[in-house]
């Protein structure tokens, strides 16, 4: 039985681990919106089946799915991988899903935030949402897990952690209008600390650029251990990421972590820049209320979203002249786990990638 908890992870001695820690699986949620994935959704669940075979080779996978997509995607995932049929927006399960907490003695809590669909009536991306606002609630009740519920605005891509105190944030994201405009920097960072049992939160200005997550950290700039980060790069200054990935590292030159370490920065150089050809943007439905996804667009493209697993790292690809040195820089920050590649564009194309599709689940040890 699952209980939802008055207190906060932060009061009661709760933290949330670092990706590396040890996983007792995954979760994923099945693409099918005609508005956002081409095709009725064909070529992102290919994908996404990728994704899933990639991660469970090492640990178990669950892949929730509507009632209509639930044959469907039993039959294209594998027999390993977990498939619970649960009402849904959109596969984004990283940002409507739990984050999950653990505390010295091994145990799990789960954290459910408020999701808008990244900003709301503001700037949101589709309408309604409540569907996957209950996900995370859902989730923590399939597997017996205790409930934190916490009253604002979050997403789990918003958010990094190094698993020893530090936190790493956009001020464009967490600060957006959309999101919890009657809160303060300072109101923002004390539920921060309280929810995910941190001492320090490193404030970036800015993700990538035309991220519609509004700057989502998890796109940009991540921790591969403690003191040390990869950031999205870009050698050229005329374009407009080099502006913002040099803030970024600015600031990060500058920080001190909750154990009183300069941080490392790894540079890792963003594919593309990458657009949306005629041919995607057809296979689109246009439906009022939705971002409309248009040719010649740039997508938000990066190496940095990819999603660390218990004994590999499944990264994503784009059949671009920088996906060599991407692997090869992972496969050093990583080792020994095994760097395995998925295709990156299809989910590119809905607006995030394999770290946003993915949300681990610690085994607490």
């Amino acid at each position: 039985m699952t209980h939802t908890l008055a207190s906060t992870p932060a009061a009661d001695g709760y933290r949330m681990p670092a990706e590396w820690a040890h996983h007792t699986g995954c979760w994923l949620i099945w693409p099918e919106r005609p508005d956002n994935w081409r095709l009725g959704g064909k070529p992102a669940q290919a994908a996404f089946t990728a994704v899933a075979t990639a991660i469970a080779a090492t640990e178990d996978v669950t892949v929730a799915v509507s009632a209509r997509q639930y044959d469907n995607a039993r039959s294209e995932l594998p027999d390993t991988v977990r498939v619970v049929e649960m009402s849904n927006d959109d596969s984004w399960i990283r940002d409507c899903g739990p984050t999950f907490v653990v505390n010295d003695d091994g145990d799990v809590r789960g954290v459910d935030w408020d999701f808008n669909a990244w900003g709301g009536l503001v700037d949101g991306l589709y309408f309604p949402w409540a569907a996957d606002d209950a996900v995370a609630r859902k989730v923590l009740e399939i597997e017996g897990i205790d409930r934190y519920k916490a009253h604002f605005v979050l997403e789990g891509g918003s958010i990094d952690v190094d698993g020893e105190g530090t936190l790493l944030v956009t001020a464009e994201c967490l600060l957006s209008p959309g999101r919890n405009p009657g809160l303060t920097q300072p109101e923002i960072e004390a539920l921060l600390r309280d929810h995910l049992g941190v001492d320090v939160v490193v404030w970036l200005p800015s993700g990538v650029y035309l991220d519609e997550t509004n700057g989502h950290v998890d796109n940009f700039c991540r921790f591969v251990e403690p003191g040390k980060v990869m950031l999205t790069w870009t050698d050229d200054p005329t374009d407009p990421q080099y502006e913002r990935s040099a803030a970024a590292l600015k600031v990060l030159e500058s920080t001190v972590d909750a154990r009183g370490r300069s941080i490392e920065v790894v540079k890792i150089h963003q594919p593309g820049p990458i657009f949306i050809t005629a041919e995607e943007a057809s296979g689109v439905d246009s439906i009022e209320g939705t971002l409309p996804r248009e040719t010649g667009d740039r997508l938000a493209g990066s190496y940095v979203n990819s999603y660390i697993g218990n004994d590999v790292v499944v990264l994503p690809v784009f059949d671009d002249p920088h996906d060599a040195a991407a692997v090869a820089a992972y496969t050093e920050l990583f080792a020994p786990r095994r760097v395995v590649t998925v295709p990156g564009r299809e989910i590119l194309l809905g607006g995030g990638n394999v770290h946003c599709i993915t949300q681990q689940q610690p085994s607490g040890r």
